[in-house]
């Protein structure tokens, strides 16, 4: 495989994550009938963390996110968490902080359902944060996305946990 082959399945992995956390925001944010119908998206007032808190979280950790329930806060943080990332990761800029947020985003879904239903550990989480870790090594928003530019703004270069 050539360099530039594996270049442009890095930016197809940073693009297809990015999406994937899109769209759950997307989701969420208005209803749109796939995991959330449009009754019980964020604009009409509905928790979007709520129904998986009380309901989908099971295992050792299941009672601590289970009193997360409900806290505007918390769903604040997840909306704007997925948005963040996933804008991020499509884009190809603050690589570094999105991935970090990701990782961490998708680490406390795992640990929210701890231990996997279908593996005594290993489940889609991980695979999800490993490639958020392989971004983070690659440079990938340099590829088919704007990171390039990105890391030489200003404000990056003030700050360059931000690229």
């Amino acid at each position: 495989m050539s360099e530039q082959s594996a270049w442009r399945l890095l930016a197809i992995l940073r693009i297809t994550l990015g999406f994937i956390f899109l769209w759950t925001f997307l989701d969420k944010m208005f209803g749109l009938g796939f995991a959330t119908s449009p009754n019980k998206s964020w604009l009409v007032g509905v928790s979007p963390t709520g129904g998986f808190l009380t309901y989908g979280t099971n295992g050792v950790f299941a009672d601590i996110f289970k009193s997360l329930s409900g806290l505007v806060i918390v769903d604040y943080l997840f909306v704007l968490g997925m948005f963040g990332v996933g804008s991020a990761l499509t884009l190809g800029i603050g690589m570094q902080i999105a991935t970090v947020s990701g990782v961490l985003l998708i680490l406390l879904i795992y640990l929210s359902r701890f231990p996997p239903a279908n593996n005594p550990l290993v489940d889609e989480h991980l695979i999800y944060i490993l490639c958020l870790l392989i971004l983070y090594v690659s440079r990938a928003g340099e590829y088919w996305g704007l990171g390039k530019w990105w890391t030489s703004t200003k404000i990056v270069r003030r700050f360059p946990i931000l690229g």
